[in-house]
């Protein structure tokens, strides 16, 4: 048996030059999220990274789950509608999720800035996928509220402003199906924020805001929730995934 692997400090330096390796001899070059990238340089930075866009390749949507270790649920399962709720929309995340859908599935994505809408539309239609696709424009808040979807949605994938997480989430819940899956993938301003969140002597709106979701859920019996730390080339960060149950 080899000596056990030896703990190292890393960084942001080590993170992004991980990501580069892996990404560029597993995931290939795709001209469509190129584009999307290259149009929405002019907007806020908060696209996923690529290695979370090289899971849509298998078609998976990746669910660690406290109580079964994890589920994988083919896109083939996913029948009716997915929401996406976007700040700083380029259409980046929402297009590898609507890739992902089968032949009947479609996605609704909510955004509040024009500017934004517009360039996510145009990227919506370079990609091919603007008959999958309904962009609804204004605040999410309003926007999440006037949803009634039947079918429930499969997945709503939660990327907005985080002092609106808990009140997007109780929507979530109503929105989605029994055994439906919640997303809060927060890449930039997240919900672990470089450890921030846990550091009780640290504050500002955004952190609070991702506090209020995280006790919130604590005490709800309705989801099976947890949270993951990521570290790559955007930095520490962490998403929770949430199961309704």
């Amino acid at each position: 048996m080899g000596k056990p692997q030896e703990y190292l400090q890393t960084d942001l330096e080590t993170w992004t030059r991980s990501d580069r390796y892996h990404n560029e001899h597993l995931i290939n070059d795709d001209q469509v999220l190129d584009h999307v990238l290259e149009t929405s340089k002019s907007l806020p930075n908060i696209a996923v990274s690529k290695a979370q866009v090289g899971l849509n390749k298998y078609h998976l949507f990746y669910i660690p789950y406290p109580l079964t270790g994890k589920i994988l649920i083919p896109a083939s399962e996913v029948t009716s509608s997915e929401t996406n709720i976007r700040s700083g929309n380029s259409g980046y995340s929402t297009i590898w999720l609507a890739r992902a859908l089968p032949e009947t599935g479609r996605l609704i994505t909510l955004e509040i800035n024009p500017q934004h809408a517009d360039v996510a539309l145009n990227n919506f239609k370079y990609a091919g996928l603007d008959d999958k696709i309904q962009l609804i424009l204004g605040p999410a808040k309003e926007s999440i509220e006037s949803l009634q979807p039947d079918p429930p949605f499969d997945l709503i994938f939660i990327d907005a402003d985080k002092q609106g997480n808990l009140d997007y989430f109780v929507q979530a819940k109503r929105l989605i199906r029994e055994g439906g899956v919640i997303i809060e993938f927060l890449r930039v301003d997240n919900v672990v924020r470089y450890g921030r969140v846990a550091d009780l002597n640290y504050h500002d709106q955004a952190v609070e805001g991702v506090r209020r979701l995280v006790e919130f859920l604590k005490t709800d019996n309705t989801v099976e929730a947890t949270t993951l730390s990521t570290v790559g080339e955007k930095g520490y960060d962490g998403f929770i995934y949430a199961v309704k149950i």
